[in-house]
């Protein structure tokens, strides 16, 4: 029997829709720059050839309804709405969230600018609110939107994605050995913008279970 030297950290894990079981998570995997507008809008170039990939901890989910603090260290939090992919056995889509990339953008703007990683930028505590799983999946042209304190700051169509969720995967296991509770964030469309403490957060995927979270002090 192992003997810790003291109490291993709980297993991060979301609920799902209509179901008492919940699901692992092992490590998020998040995809950058999906969407030709928001390729441009953050000065980037849409048409390159391949995904690019960052990743976040596990223990950076927030979920069951709980609000994330405003982090430490930043004077621009922003918000992305993504699509969320849950892996199972086999490495297959098991579950479908809609999920929010919370970034320090002024750090990382300044990592991008220094040629350094990104982690204190994306990385951080209570980075990645997502929502209850579906097993069942969106439609491939369904809406994905955010309001912030009831004003719509972002609205797509999945089917604005450059890669699409197959394509994703398929591009993300040449780089990593994917395994069940692997969460895959699928990249965010125009309009990212700032939040403030107190900021009302409302994040929906057509066909999944909403996201709704308000951003504390």
């Amino acid at each position: 029997m192992t003997q810790w030297l003291f109490p291993p950290a709980p297993t991060p894990s979301l609920p799902i829709e209509g179901e008492a079981r919940r699901l692992p998570v092992r490590r998020i995997l998040c995809v950058g720059q999906n969407y030709a507008a928001h390729a441009r809008e953050m000065g980037a170039d849409p048409d390159k050839p391949a995904p690019f990939f960052f990743a976040k901890p596990g223990d950076a989910l927030v979920v069951d309804g709980a609000d994330p603090t405003y982090p430490s260290a930043t004077q621009n939090l922003h918000y992305e709405v993504e699509l969320v992919v849950a892996l199972g056995e086999d490495a297959r889509p098991v579950g479908w969230a809609v999920g929010v990339d919370l970034t320090r953008r002024d750090l990382q703007a300044e990592a991008k600018a220094k040629g350094r990683p990104w982690e204190a930028g994306k990385a951080f505590d209570q980075s990645a609110p997502c929502g209850a799983l579906s097993r069942t999946p969106p439609a491939p042209d369904a809406l994905i939107e955010l309001k912030v304190n009831g004003a719509v700051r972002q609205s797509s169509r999945l089917s604005d994605m450059i890669w699409d969720v197959d394509g994703v995967l398929s591009k993300a296991a040449e780089l990593w050995a994917l395994q069940p509770g692997d969460l895959i964030f699928t990249g965010t469309p125009e309009g990212v913008g700032p939040l403030s403490p107190g900021d009302r957060v409302e994040a929906v995927i057509a066909g999944l279970p909403p996201l709704n979270f308000t951003v504390q002090s």
